[in-house]
């Protein structure tokens, strides 16, 4: 049985007319290995982890209501089928556009004849990289692991402390970002408090934690029309989730928060504000946007290199409105399939497909039980009709079977007994988080 040389895996030449290289085993780069299934390549897909992650959804295994197995698969298992890829996990540390290699872990080439980047986005302190340390994140399942613990063991400590202050601080959680992530956590967060944990203390009170979310705007979700923003407001208050507009952060250190002239101590500081792109611009010398994402042209292609593309959350594209394309799955996914498309039609020595064009199939937030907003452009929702349909286009988004029947189960429990499967703490943490 031949062995395929695992150092160099694409060194020698291929037998096949191309080779294709996609970085990134998200939304996008899943949908470009899926539109290039039978075309005559040799395509690798790189990403730093082993499987597919299913971003929209990560809140809710940071709060305790889904398993990490449950929105994510191992990529290899997702593709076993298409033969014509080839899994490699490893971190992408530079392109050699010159000589038409990828750099992995700093020292393992991979050649290509096309590349398509989709290495999506990290969160952004504005400049204040020294907030990191105090704050949590949320972008991985190590990130979403991270809260969970945090959160729970913020009311298992609070269970036996003895000064009243360091119980208030304990039962204290700030949200820093009025996006979708952070209106989802904080209205998660207060449920979590308020029914799922509020018959399992004896010496405090969950529903007595503070969730504080603070927001530099003037309103919550600024994408959503202005009647939808308000909704949001009004059902977080609902929740018992406090709400600071027009507070940007001052400070984040190991005593807490300061926004607004205020400083408030809190067990778990969630950032949820800015992005940044991850460095693909900077691997290729391209022009970059304010957010660091690759300025690309009319078919996603990086300017000057007509056979290298970036999607997703990685590229800076304009819509037909004149402003650029949110971080949105579907943006990643369309723009996936398209590019995809081209490079398929490309080694068929096809012509190139007509240029991307973003087609807006709407946008949806959940904000708790029976609490989400959905703007579909010829149709506005809010409350339970919005929350069902978020429910149901995030269950067929799910990318197996399996998914989506474990996530429709635990759903249904959940809405009937309030309660949550995924509480169990395995480690114990030191203070700080550690």
């Amino acid at each position: 049985m031949a062995v395929r040389d695992l150092e160099h895996p694409l060194s020698s030449p291929s037998p096949l007319p191309a080779r294709i290289a996609i970085v990134g085993s998200g939304f996008g780069g899943l949908a470009a290995v899926k539109a290039l299934k039978h075309c005559a390549a040799e395509i690798t897909l790189i990403d730093r982890t082993n499987h597919n992650l299913f971003q929209p959804l990560l809140y809710q295994v940071a709060t305790a209501a889904l398993s990490p197995s449950d929105i994510a698969t191992a990529t290899r298992a997702l593709l076993r089928r298409q033969r014509n890829v080839t899994v490699i996990m490893g971190d992408v540390t530079g392109i050699d556009t010159a000589g038409r290699s990828i750099l992995i872990d700093g020292h393992r080439p991979i050649a290509f004849d096309y590349l398509i980047l989709a290495t999506g986005a990290a969160y952004s302190f504005f400049g204040h990289d020294e907030w990191a340390s105090h704050a949590l994140v949320l972008k991985t399942l190590d990130d979403a692991l991270l809260i969970r613990e945090t959160l729970l063991t913020a009311f298992e400590r609070a269970e036996v402390a003895e000064d009243p202050a360091e119980v208030a601080r304990l039962l204290t959680f700030l949200v820093v970002g009025g996006g979708p992530t952070g209106v989802e956590l904080a209205g998660t967060i207060s449920e979590l408090a308020r029914a799922t944990l509020a018959q399992d203390f004896r010496r405090i009170d969950p529903a007595a934690a503070r969730i504080i979310l603070f927001e530099a705007g003037d309103r919550l979700l600024t994408s959503f029309p202005l009647a939808s923003s308000d909704y949001a407001l009004q059902a977080l208050a609902s929740l018992g989730v406090t709400v600071r507009l027009g507070a940007p952060v001052d400070r984040i250190d190991e005593t807490g928060l300061h926004a607004g002239g205020e400083h408030v101590a809190a067990a778990a500081i969630l950032w949820c504000a800015g992005t940044k792109a991850r460095p693909a611009a900077h691997w290729l010398g391209a022009a970059a946007a304010g957010n660091g994402s690759v300025i690309v042209g009319a078919q996603c292609d990086v300017p000057g290199h007509r056979d290298i593309f970036a999607i997703g959350d990685v590229a800076s594209m304009t819509g037909s409105d004149g402003k650029p394309l949110p971080g949105l799955a579907p943006v990643a996914k369309q723009q996936g399939h398209h590019v995809g498309r081209l490079i398929a039609a490309r080694i068929a020595g096809k012509a190139d497909p007509a240029p991307f064009a973003y087609r807006n199939l709407g946008a949806m937030a959940i904000i708790g039980r029976s609490r989400a907003i959905a703007d579909f452009g010829w149709s506005r929702l809010k409350g339970w009709p919005a929350w069902f349909a978020w429910s149901m286009v995030h269950l067929m988004l799910l990318v197996d079977f399996r998914s989506r029947l474990t996530v429709y189960v635990n759903w249904a429990w959940a809405w009937f007994t309030f309660g949550r499967g995924a509480r169990l703490l395995t480690r114990r943490m030191h203070d700080g988080g550690d």
